[in-house]
């Protein structure tokens, strides 16, 4: 086994926490990351469809490290690699990246919350300094476990803490992941994180992991891909992950391609009835 999987202590702590927290992993390329990371935006005329970040909401692209050959080639790359595979198992799938610059507060939420789905996981590049009081990630530990009493009681009240709690959402007791380009951070979906009092243009972008789903689930992948179509994306992934993808790398691309084909009409659809998209 290479040194780059999980530990046993780390799957533990995963399993209990539904986080894990890696700093200074991508140290060495921090700076490269930041210029590729900056280079795609200016390809788009400085956010999503040719608009600038205003710093008064969040602006997105989608599909993001996608597009570009050396955030693509961190897939390949055996600390991010071994990180998806030590949790969704080595056929795992890359399922979506995104790119953001983000502004003001970020309440709480899961990325859906949803015991059923197959294992999934986000791993997050901050590209600035981050501290508590100024934009860092915070989540809730534990707050992962659907089905479990305390987590799904989170899931029914955080979004009520001042009524239910009597404290604001910025008071919720938490754990705060300070970071430094370079850091990176992975969680499960379901678990509850937050961001507050950042500056209006913090940098992150990520990328999204599942365990392969077996064959009589792929209907469900195919529902739950299809609505990314909402998005305007005819496809999951960006040209140049796809352009550029070893052998070892199609095996994490190939279950999302063959089972996103329907995004181009569905996308058509939402096209027709909103004049742009957002993601959030």
């Amino acid at each position: 086994m290479s040194s780059t999987r999980l530990t046993d202590q780390q799957h533990a702590f995963f399993d209990t926490f539904g986080y894990l927290f890696f700093p200074g992993l991508l140290a060495d390329c921090a700076d490269r990351i930041i210029e590729e990371f900056e280079a795609i935006w200016a390809a788009h005329g400085g956010g999503h469809h040719g608009k600038t970040h205003d710093g008064k909401q969040r602006s997105c692209i989608f599909p993001f490290p996608d597009q570009n050959e050396y955030l693509s080639s961190l897939l390949d790359d055996p600390r991010i690699h071994d990180i998806a595979a030590s949790i969704c198992g080595d056929d795992f799938n890359y399922t979506s990246g995104d790119g953001n610059y983000y502004a003001g507060d970020t309440g709480w939420h899961s990325d859906g919350y949803d015991g059923n789905r197959p294992m999934s996981i986000k791993i997050a590049f901050y590209l600035d300094p981050l501290t508590r009081e100024t934009g860092a990630l915070r989540v809730i530990p534990g707050s992962h476990k659907v089905g479990d009493a305390f987590a799904d009681r989170v899931e029914r009240e955080i979004r009520k803490s001042g009524e239910l709690w009597g404290i604001p959402g910025h008071q919720a007791p938490c754990v705060a992941l300070e970071t430094v380009p370079g850091d990176i951070v992975m969680f499960n979906h379901n678990l509850k994180h937050a961001a507050f009092g950042g500056a209006p243009r913090r940098r992150m972008y990520t990328m999204n992991f599942c365990r392969r789903y077996p064959d009589d689930r792929l209907e469900e992948l195919r529902t739950k891909l299809g609505h990314e179509a909402r998005f305007w994306v005819d496809r999951i992934h960006g040209e140049t992950m796809i352009r550029t993808a070893t052998p070892e790398r199609w095996v994490h691309l190939q279950q999302i391609r063959d089972n996103d084909a329907h995004l181009g009409e569905l996308a058509q659809k939402y096209r027709m009835e909103r004049p742009e998209p957002s993601r959030g």
